[in-house]
């Protein structure tokens, strides 16, 4: 089973983005996604941001993840 992390972006250098997942912070590959800003929220997995979420999505994930 693979487990991808909702997170926020809180700044992007080139194909650099540093995250905020649930308070932890870590620099992960943004190469896969187009026009990333600072305040976006985006699926990591190994990594890398995968995709864009939107912040509804945070809150799902989150909550499934606290149910497992």
């Amino acid at each position: 089973m693979c487990v991808g992390l909702a997170a926020k972006v809180v700044k992007v250098k080139g194909n650099i983005a540093l995250v905020d997942a649930a308070g932890a912070r870590r620099q992960v590959s943004a190469e896969l996604i187009e026009n990333l800003d600072p305040g976006d929220y985006v699926m990591v997995h190994a990594g890398t941001a995968i995709a864009k979420i939107s912040s509804d999505d945070i809150e799902e994930t989150t909550e499934l993840l606290e149910d497992l």
